[in-house]
């Protein structure tokens, strides 16, 4: 990372996470303001982060956006999260994070492929130090979704390109398959977190290619965190599910 960037450091989001007493993350995959806000207000002290689809919603509104979401979860301790997956070159990607969502005035981490070239970490991190703020970003080394490109070869030089930037808090690693989480870790090392999609209590709810993993064992096999989606938005009790999962992941 260049010098002059001031990066969210990998101590400061394991440290909220740790204030926060929980290593989940909430992947609010959801269509509108209200619905998101709703959730992260009847789960949000079970939860350390809020991760959306920004582009997704249907209704958004930058100063309702701000209003009913990014500042309530700023008051409960929650971390924005947006998966945007980044993957243009550096100055694409700066353009981006200034757009219209303006994801550089409230994401504190982001998500980007490494595909591009390492200058996408450096144009994420402008974008940031123009809104005056700090972020990190998540590469993806491993995804959760059969059929993915993302093989083993891949995933070692997306980590050997990236685990020396400091502008990088970790990666994204495979939560369907413990065995990939534990050679994520061995090559990722302690310095960088591994955060995990693909994680669900009930591995039947898979769907569209999607494969699930146990959270315990997620957490067992080397990662810092879960994401979880359908088991607590789609859950009849979303209160006592996201509770359970954070059981789980302190056990």
């Amino acid at each position: 990372m260049s010098a002059g960037y001031a990066c969210l450091s990998v101590d400061e989001i394991r440290l909220s996470m740790e204030e926060k007493g929980t290593r989940v993350i909430l992947a609010a995959d959801l269509f509108t303001i209200s619905e998101i806000s709703h959730i992260l207000n009847e789960v949000g002290r079970h939860i350390c982060m809020l991760k959306t689809h920004v582009d997704g919603i249907h209704d958004f509104d930058l100063d309702r956006w701000m209003d009913e979401v990014v500042r309530p979860a700023r008051k409960m301790g929650i971390l924005l999260f947006e998966d945007r997956k980044f993957a243009d070159i550096g100055h694409v990607s700066k353009i981006q994070m200034l757009g219209h969502q303006r994801i550089a005035d409230w994401a504190d981490v982001v998500t980007a492929h490494r595909i591009s070239g390492p200058d996408i970490v450096e144009g994420i991190h402008d974008a940031w130090r123009e809104c005056g703020r700090r972020g990190s970003v998540a590469v993806l080394a491993q995804m959760s979704s059969s059929g993915n490109l993302l093989d083993e070869e891949y995933c070692r030089k997306v980590v050997d390109s990236c685990r020396g930037m400091d502008g990088v808090c970790g990666f994204i690693g495979n939560g369907s398959n413990p065995s990939n989480i534990s050679e994520l870790r061995s090559l990722v090392g302690s310095d960088k977190m591994i955060l995990t999609p693909g994680i669900n209590l009930n591995s039947g709810e898979a769907r569209m290619g999607q494969r699930y993993g146990h959270p315990r064992e997620a957490i067992a096999a080397g990662s810092d965190a879960v994401i979880v989606g359908s088991g607590i938005i789609r859950n009849a009790e979303p209160l006592a599910a996201a509770k359970k999962y954070a059981e789980e992941t302190s056990a």
